[in-house]
């Protein structure tokens, strides 16, 4: 199946413009801090955008309150230079699964799941630690993007404080977690982990869209 065109528009950068390709995007934002970037379905939309500016184009479709522009510029603007992961779970616990995308172009990069008797919480844990081992496996220094709170504590802790029991139904996700506190404990890390700001931003690039 032939892959959809896609076009790019860039607000700042090196040159600013509309690209059609996200090779020349990538050209135009390479060691650009700062640089404010972002896809669209087709050249009408992108023309629309490129007429406006960068920040009426985050956090649009957040269904939560929409913040000033006081507020907005206090919380500044996503690093797009970064990859974003999240979890779903259908119940708690239910069916769990996590992936991780391109925060920029949403391009999945990995996927995994779905597992018995999981957690979205646990989920949010294992996505984070699976990002970390991806980004070091691959020698990248983007940053890495969470929605939860608790799988950053987690993270930083190097553990997983579920109070859910193992039983014969999950055991499949305790031995993901074993295997992930594990990698935390014998590997060091340079990444960057930060908190997604959703009442800004609108959902992670990873969400699911099943809220």
């Amino acid at each position: 199946m032939k892959k959809r065109q896609k076009y790019y528009v860039v607000w700042f950068g090196n040159p600013a413009g509309i690209y059609d390709s996200w090779k020349e995007c990538q050209v135009a934002i390479k060691d650009v801090k700062g640089a404010q970037y972002k896809s669209f379905l087709n050249l009408k939309e992108a023309k629309v955008a490129f007429s406006k500016e960068y920040k009426d184009y985050i956090g649009k479709n957040t269904k939560k309150k929409v913040l000033t522009v006081e507020e907005l510029s206090k919380i500044g603007f996503p690093d797009l230079f970064s990859i974003s992961v999240d979890a779903a779970s259908s119940g708690n616990p239910g069916k769990m699964e996590y992936r991780a995308v391109d925060t920029q172009t949403h391009q999945q990069l990995f996927y995994q799941g779905p597992f018995d008797q999981g957690t979205n919480n646990i989920g949010e844990f294992l996505a984070l630690v699976h990002g970390l081992a991806f980004l070091s496996k691959n020698k990248c220094s983007r940053k890495i993007y969470s929605d939860s709170r608790i799988a950053i504590g987690w993270v930083k802790k190097k553990k997983c404080n579920t109070k859910l029991k193992q039983n014969s139904k999950n055991k499949k996700v305790f031995e993901l977690l074993k295997r992930a506190e594990d990698w935390l404990k014998k590997n060091t890390y340079t990444t960057i982990i930060l908190k997604w700001e959703t009442k800004a931003w609108g959902e992670i690039p990873a969400d699911f869209g099943r809220k």
